[in-house]
C-alpha cells in the first residue's frame, strides 16, 4: 500500500507514506491497514492529509512512479470527497486572516525596554529567605 500511495503521488517519499499508514491516517474499505497490505483495483482508500480526508477508488496499480498525469489516472476521487474538499477550501478562503486578529503582536526590542522601565522593581521570592 505504501508503494502505491507513493506512486500515485499522495506522498513525496515512500517512507512518508509508510509512516502515515502506520499512524492510522489511511484506511482501506473502512478498515485500518498496514503499509505492507496488498491492495486491488476497486478498493476504496480514505487518505487524511492535514485537515482534509480524501476518499479515492483505486483504478490501476503500478510499481513505477511516473509523471503526475499518469498518477492521476490511477485513482478516482468520489463525488462526496470532492464536495467536502471544495467546502473546506471555501471555508478556508472565507476565514479571517489570523494575523489581523493580533492587535499588538510581539513587542519590539524598543517596546520591551520601555515596558521594563515602567514596571516596578520586584524581589524574587524564595522559601529559603523566609525560613531563616
Amino acid at each position: 500500500m505504501d508503494k502505491w500511495l507513493w506512486v500515485a503521488r499522495f506522498y513525496k517519499t515512500r517512507s512518508l507514506a509508510a509512516d502515515e499508514v502506520g499512524r492510522g491516517r489511511v484506511t482501506v474499505n473502512g478498515k485500518a491497514a498496514k503499509a505492507a497490505r496488498e491492495i486491488r483495483t476497486g478498493d476504496e482508500l480514505q487518505v487524511r492529509q492535514g485537515d482534509v480526508t480524501r476518499t479515492v477508488v483505486i483504478r490501476a496499480l503500478s510499481a513505477v512512479r511516473g509523471p503526475a498525469t499518469v498518477a492521476q489516472t490511477m485513482y478516482e476521487e468520489t463525488a462526496d470527497s470532492l464536495a467536502r474538499r471544495a467546502a473546506a477550501d471555501s471555508a478556508r478562503r472565507l476565514a479571517s486572516e489570523p494575523a489581523h486578529a493580533i492587535t499588538q503582536g510581539r513587542p519590539t526590542k524598543r517596546d520591551r525596554r520601555a515596558i521594563e522601565r515602567t514596571q516596578v522593581d520586584w524581589q524574587r521570592w524564595s522559601a529559603s529567605i523566609d525560613s531563616t
